[in-house]
Parts: structure tokens; C-alpha cells; sequence
């Protein structure tokens, strides 16, 4: 790892520390490593399709693709008591399958393995082979498709603990989809510092406070490791 890399690491480690209201945000790029594609990186669905070509085929099926480093890490904040709330982009399921608390998760786009209920919007498993919720409305797919809204809950307290946040950490997003996008602004607007972990660009690349344009696998599991060293938890 080269010296400056290792400063900025170090820098996002110290910043952790401090924080008292740390806000992390995901997108398709934290996933890659799992096996799933992200949208607008080198070799994304969007981008392949701007070429003219069809997306990359998934190596293996969905339910069985598993959280990376890059997830784990984050359920490392949670674990240590400095993740305050986690925003995601993602519907593969791989943050509640790394460990992530229900309560501490929006997820705006749905989950490929949740149903919603039409009538009072709460969200089921699949697997619990129900087709109507107990509140009498039907249920359908939570993923959210072009053009639907987004689930109005996930939405609010996603804006609600993005303006709380004194630190924001957006990894793995182009950050140009919006209303999802629109928490980083949300963010800036609190006072919070901003760091952005994507091999891409993004259009608040000239806002962040810390800019790395490595892997996640790269940065987050080392800034939590030396953060957990400055908490005094050692491995």
C-alpha cells in the first residue's frame, strides 16, 4: 500500500472515532466482489448496454452469492456501536446476510428476497409463502422499478439520518441516481464530512472531504481495523 493511501486510511479511521453520528450509504460497486455487477463502472450493466452490449452473465445464482469484506466491515461498525444507520442502493440482500439489523437498514430500492404489502407497505419474506399481508392488502415484489416510487419509510429515514450525520460514507455508488443521491447533499447541508469510496466518479467528487478511488475491500476493512485499534479493541 502506497504512503498516501495509507494517510488517508488512517485519516477515515481517525474520523470514525470521532463521529457521533456515522452514516454509511451503498451502492452496486460494494457487491462486484461478490460476484454481482455494479451499473455504471468499467464493465457495468448501464455501461455495456451504452456499448451495445448485453450485460455480463451472474456467475452463480443470486441466494447464493455472499457478503464480501466490504459488507463485513460495515457490520463491523455495527458491532463496535459506531454504524448509526445504513443506507443502500442494493437489492441482493448481502447487508442482512452479513449481519446487519433490520432497524439499522434502509433499503431503497427493495430486497429481491422481500415481498411488500401494496396497502401498509411492510415487507415479508419470500420464503414465508404468504401472497397477502395480515393487514388484508396484497403483496408484491419490494424491488422498486423505473419509475415507481420509493418506499416512502425507507426514504424518510434515510433523509432523516442522513441530516443527523456528522460523518457520511458513500461506497460503491455513482451517486447519480436520484432521490437516493440526494443524501450525500442532505449530509453536506448537516455539516457532515463527506468520504467517497468508488472506482468511478461521482458528481460530489469536488465536495468530499476524502476521496478514494480504490476497491472498498481496499479501504473500509482497513479503516475499521486501525478505528477498532484507536477504540482500544484489539484483535
Amino acid at each position: 500500500m502506497n504512503e498516501q493511501l495509507a494517510k488517508k486510511i488512517q485519516t477515515l479511521a481517525k474520523w470514525m472515532y470521532e463521529s457521533r453520528y456515522l452514516v454509511v450509504f451503498t451502492g452496486a460497486g460494494i457487491s462486484t466482489e461478490s460476484g454481482l455487477p455494479d451499473f455504471r463502472g468499467p464493465d457495468g450493466v448501464w455501461t455495456r448496454q451504452d456499448k451495445g452490449l448485453p450485460p455480463k452473465p451472474i456467475r452463480k445464482p443470486w441466494d447464493s452469492v455472499e457478503p464480501n469484506n466490504g459488507h463485513l466491515a460495515i457490520t463491523e461498525l455495527q458491532k463496535i456501536g459506531k454504524l448509526k444507520f445504513l443506507i443502500s442502493q442494493n437489492v441482493d440482500n448481502l447487508h442482512l446476510k452479513s449481519g446487519i439489523r433490520d432497524e439499522l437498514l434502509a433499503e431503497l430500492h427493495g430486497n429481491i428476497t422481500k415481498l411488500r404489502c401494496t396497502q401498509c407497505q411492510n415487507t415479508i419474506n419470500k420464503s414465508a409463502g404468504q401472497t397477502i399481508c395480515q393487514c388484508g392488502g396484497s403483496l408484491a415484489s419490494s424491488v422498486v422499478d423505473f419509475g415507481q416510487s420509493l418506499p416512502e419509510k425507507d426514504l424518510m429515514l434515510s433523509f432523516e439520518h442522513s441530516s443527523k450525520s456528522d460523518l457520511f460514507i458513500a461506497a460503491g455508488s455513482s451517486l447519480v441516481v436520484t432521490p437516493a443521491a440526494d443524501m450525500p447533499k442532505e449530509a453536506l447541508h448537516a455539516g457532515a464530512k463527506l468520504a467517497i469510496i468508488n472506482q468511478g466518479e461521482t458528481p460530489f467528487d469536488r465536495y468530499a472531504h476524502l476521496r478514494f478511488h480504490e476497491s472498498i475491500s481496499e479501504v473500509l476493512p482497513k479503516a475499521v481495523k486501525k478505528l477498532k485499534r484507536l477504540m482500544g479493541l484489539y484483535e
